[in-house]
């Protein structure tokens, strides 16, 4: 299994309404572990991260207001990747264990920017 990432808005009654994804979009946010293992790990945790690690709990809904700080936390995941890689090391090694961590948190920032666009959310599932 796979998360998936994707934008949302709310119709007038409030309910969500999920946009169709372009074609040129890779939407995973990393496998259904890393709920746990990386977004909820100890090391993302340390950091301050407050978005991320409710994957450890459950979905991750984030409303349009609140998308800039989610492009905010995913520099900041950015910034520590080498540390968080380590911390949360797979059977992989750890080189490419980053590069994963790198390449998910490029595809949770395309679809935040695409929010940002369209005055949406961004769901993680």
């Amino acid at each position: 299994m796979t998360l998936l990432v994707e934008v949302f808005v709310r119709d007038p009654g409030g309910q969500m309404r999920i946009l169709d994804v372009p074609d040129d979009l890779y939407q995973s946010a990393g496998f259904e572990n890393w709920r746990t293992d990386v977004w909820g790990s100890r090391p993302v945790r340390a950091l301050g991260a407050r978005f991320f690690p409710q994957l450890a709990d459950g979905d991750l809904v984030v409303e349009p207001e609140e998308v800039p700080h989610l492009l905010c936390e995913t520099a900041l995941l950015r910034i520590h990747l080498d540390p968080i890689a380590h911390a949360t090391e797979h059977p992989r090694t750890v080189e490419e264990h980053r590069s994963q961590i790198h390449r998910r948190l490029r595809i949770i920032e395309d679809f935040a920017r695409w929010a940002l666009r369209t005055g949406g959310g961004v769901l993680i599932w």
